[in-house]
């Protein structure tokens, strides 16, 4: 009896670490050279993103489906990653590490999430429209902001 309840036990911790392992809330330190040269680190709560100290609030509009996450982050949709489609208000005149801004002149509106593991990918967009995520929508985008990569 003994040995059973250790083993689900144990079953149960590695599924919990399974499914935590692929989301994206909480701190997560820039990996990617841009992520370095314009966010720095960033921390994902349930309402709420801080970039570089300052906060800014975050509605969660959808959870990305296998072929968004492929086709925006190139992620191989048979892993057990997962990602979001936020909606956010970045100021065009928020200026981040080294003087750098999101968008450009345009406000960051929409915030996309791919965790893998202990890594993340984020893509920002501007314009009021929600993005598509698929690969023609994509690559004739104008309101892709930036990629950036982070990691725990």
């Amino acid at each position: 009896m003994r040995r059973l309840l250790l083993g689900g036990f144990a079953c149960a911790v590695m599924a919990s670490s399974i499914c935590c392992a692929a989301q994206d809330k909480g701190y997560w330190r820039a990996a990617s050279t841009q992520a370095n040269k314009i966010t720095g680190d960033l921390t994902i709560g349930d309402a709420r993103l801080t970039i570089n100290f300052t906060g800014y609030t975050l509605a969660m509009i959808h959870k990305l489906t296998p072929t968004e996450m492929g086709v925006a982050f190139d992620a191989d949709v048979n892993n057990p990653g997962a990602g979001n489609l936020y909606r956010l208000d970045i100021p065009a005149d928020k200026r981040f590490s080294h003087h750098n801004t999101l968008c450009g002149s345009e406000n960051a509106q929409w915030m996309a999430t791919y965790a893998e593991g202990k890594d993340l990918q984020v893509l920002f967009f501007s314009g009021g429209e929600m993005p598509v995520l698929s690969g023609e929508a994509l690559a004739n985008s104008s309101n892709v902001c930036g990629r950036f990569s982070y990691e725990r």
